[in-house]
């Protein structure tokens, strides 16, 4: 079970294919606590999508435990408190588990504002009227309310990214899971992007952040992962990480990336 510390405890967690020839995840364990800015760096192809993925179960683990909020989400079957066998309600779990991607994933065909109520109003049951004030509000934070009756063909790649973080935390989430938020974007994009990110980890906000920015890892994060091959190397502090890496492994990967 989880202990009161932890919002997240990833134990021993695999994920093999074609028979465990290829081990995407290999033993990885971590524990997420409330309010952690938790950045996973590492090599292309080092395990991190794959890990960050699994948290939500868009990826089904071959092996290993995840605990969120107290529940092993890895098993469809678990018995509540009142030792009544319940069957996991994946849908009703990512609720609690905002996801950004790389790309946008907005409906083209609907508003910025029909995008951002679809999932409040269809998921949580909220009228059009709250739904749509709760999204002018977010789009308010992020300096894209004016752009509330825009296509998404009308927006830059930043702003679409912008939308994208919000809209998911129009479910009000626990946790916001960010896969390499920024590496689809233009450079001069990417800035608006991680500010946006940057405010979310000042008011509290539990995020888990896959990404190749180093400076975000060095300034935003409270905690940083470093994964290679499907294992967990190192983590530590930013600064335990970036100044003095321990393993061969993470000292040959900064010695590239800064």
């Amino acid at each position: 079970m989880a202990t009161r510390d932890n919002l997240i405890e990833v134990k021993d967690l695999k994920k093999h294919y074609h028979g465990g020839a290829i081990k995407a995840l290999d033993g990885v364990s971590a524990d997420i606590h409330p309010g952690d800015v938790c950045v996973v760096i590492g090599p292309s192809g080092s395990g991190k999508s794959t890990f960050l993925r699994s948290l939500n179960l868009l990826e089904e683990p071959t092996g290993g435990s995840i605990v969120f909020e107290g529940t092993d989400i890895t098993r469809k079957k678990y018995k509540d408190e009142n030792g009544k066998t319940v069957r996991l309600d994946v849908d009703k779990l990512r609720q609690k588990m905002g996801m950004v991607f790389q790309h946008f994933n907005l409906f083209p065909h609907m508003t910025i504002l029909e995008n951002m109520t679809l999932a409040p109003m269809k998921v949580k049951g909220m009228s059009k009227e709250e739904a749509e004030q709760k999204a002018l509000e977010l789009l308010d934070r992020v300096g894209l309310k004016d752009r509330a009756n825009a296509y998404p063909i009308q927006l830059s790649g930043g702003q679409k990214q912008r939308v994208a973080i919000v809209r998911a935390l129009a479910m009000e989430p626990d946790v916001m899971l960010f896969d390499e938020p920024t590496s689809a974007l233009d450079p001069e994009m990417v800035g608006e992007v991680l500010d946006v990110m940057k405010k979310l980890a000042e008011e509290g906000m539990t995020m888990v952040v896959v990404t190749h920015e180093m400076g975000f890892a060095r300034e935003v994060g409270n905690r940083v992962l470093f994964m290679a091959d499907g294992m967990l190397i190192e983590e530590g502090t930013p600064e335990e990480i970036f100044e003095h890496p321990k393993s061969a492994r993470l000292q040959d990967f900064l010695s590239k990336v800064l």
